[in-house]
């Protein structure tokens, strides 16, 4: 083991070091926060196909496959079409507008009414799947070193909060680009062969394994229905998400790499429930379905490769957890902080708003590692956190972008009514049934298109200057640097 523990350590200190470099880069709000606005479609689509395949995706995903077959990939797979439908339809839009936030273009879409409501709903969403992803380090930690829970989520947490708060974006985006490598080679490269090797071939897993384990709709037509409402929606309203298209230099990085990162998670999705099925015929009884993944690496793995596909879990995890901490801080400056203060966003971009970005995400950082060290039931958080994001914010941001006739009055009781209508459902329902989303969702609509139908239209200078900001004219001018690929 001695091998893999020298891959691992090596990869956590270039994570580190990269950070002290990045942070020499962010010398200003955007360079902080966006990256500058200057991604090249290769680093772009490395950095967001990173951030949305985290632990879940790559553990929980094989997980999935061993417990349904092939058909486990539906989790993965609609996050990958939620990111092709965020880059094809909506990415050139929202990259032009130039904001930093969700909350500001629901700002500037509405009339600058909107903002607390909703960024306190984001800033929830995006503390929790920093918990959760924070939470993973415990998982990957106690595989590699037998550690104790709470050292490996403070060790783990620790370093991503480091090379977050010394960077801001660019240094993320740097480390980003090194796990979408580490990752592609461990999971793709390595350990899909392999898996499919030891298992015997794929007519071997057909032989031992009964056939619905190869129907692609073995998981179930409603929990397939549930993943696409909660995941492929959730990932066109998500600050994490916004965040790195707003890192885009031009509207087509934002769409095309968008589209290829997309691509990607469909075939890592594939991947996951390919390897989590080839391990169901070599360990046919495992206590727990999220345990295959780990099971396959340290049995039948060799040494050095082991190690690296162990870091590609922790590149998951820890792309994941970056991306949703800075996402949170982001939201409670920008959008909450800031407001509750008397005034708007922040919009120089001197030293002093880089150190305030920076201090927000060290507060934010602590929170989250202390939060997964009290937090047990990660699935019940997360869930609270998707059902929060799409039952009250996907209805104003999706018909700000589509309807002209939404209005401010109705975008905020959309917020309200089915922020309340899915927590109330959940205290009725249970955190974790599926009525709690349908139902917030409805009324979330049926809400905003009756309060907007009864209200004063938009302010016609509003509207107007939501189009210019659409078609990327009318922002505050940022500095320019070279671009990155």
């Amino acid at each position: 083991m001695a091998v893999d523990y020298t891959v691992i350590v090596v990869y956590l200190a270039g994570m580190l070091a990269i950070g002290w470099w990045g942070m020499r880069r962010a010398k200003s709000k955007s360079e902080f926060l966006v990256a500058g606005r200057r991604l090249g479609p290769w680093m772009y689509s490395g950095t967001m196909a990173a951030i949305v395949l985290g632990g879940a995706s790559t553990i929980g995903g094989v997980g999935l496959g061993y417990q349904y077959g092939l058909s486990g990939a539906w989790m993965v797979f609609t996050i990958g079409l939620g990111l092709l439908a965020l880059s094809v339809f909506f990415s050139a839009r929202i990259a032009r507008l130039k904001v930093y936030t969700v909350s500001e273009m629901l700002d500037l879409r509405y009339g600058g009414r909107a903002g607390v409501i909703s960024g306190v709903v984001m800033w929830a969403y995006t503390l929790m799947l920093a918990v959760t992803s924070t939470i993973a380090y415990a998982t990957i930690f106690d595989v590699l070193f037998d550690m104790n829970r709470t050292l490996a989520i403070v060790l783990g947490g620790s370093i991503v909060v480091a090379y977050s708060t010394l960077g801001g974006m660019w240094s993320i985006t740097l480390t980003d680009m090194v796990q979408f490598v580490v990752k592609t080679i461990g999971v793709l490269l390595l350990l899909l062969p392999i898996a499919v090797v030891k298992a015997g071939g794929f007519g071997e897993m057909k032989a031992k394994l009964p056939t619905e384990y190869f129907d692609p709709l073995g998981i179930g037509g409603e929990t397939i229905f549930t993943y696409v409402l909660i995941y492929t929606f959730g990932m066109l309203i998500g600050q994490d998400i916004w965040q790195r298209v707003f890192t885009a230099r031009s509207d087509k990085v934002a769409r095309y790499g968008g589209t290829v990162a997309g691509t990607y998670c469909l075939v890592y999705a594939i991947a996951g429930a390919v390897i989590g099925t080839a391990a169901k015929v070599m360990y046919p009884k495992l206590p727990n379905a999220d345990a295959a993944f780990a099971t396959i690496v340290k049995d039948e793995l060799p040494i050095g490769v082991r190690g690296l596909v162990l870091a590609a879990a922790l590149a998951a995890v820890m792309s994941t957890s970056s991306g949703a901490l800075i996402a949170c801080a982001t939201v409670a400056n920008n959008d909450i902080w800031s407001r509750l203060r008397g005034r708007g966003a922040p919009e120089g971009e001197g030293h002093d708003e880089v150190k305030g970005n920076r201090a927000f995400i060290l507060i934010m950082g602590v929170a989250v590692i202390v939060i997964a060290i009290a937090l047990n039931d990660v699935v019940q958080a997360l869930t609270v956190a998707y059902n929060l994001l799409v039952g009250g914010l996907l209805v104003p941001i999706l018909g700000g972008l589509l309807w002209r006739r939404g209005t401010a009055p109705g975008a905020l009781a959309a917020v309200t009514a089915g922020g309340l209508s899915v927590i109330g459902l959940m205290w009725g329902y249970g955190i974790l049934a599926t009525e709690p989303v349908y139902y917030g969702l409805l009324i979330s609509l049926a809400v905003y298109v009756a309060v907007s139908l009864a209200t004063k239209p938009t302010d016609a200078a509003v509207l107007a200057a939501w189009r210019e900001r659409l078609a990327g004219r009318g922002a505050t001018t940022e500095p320019q640097a070279p671009v990155a690929v």
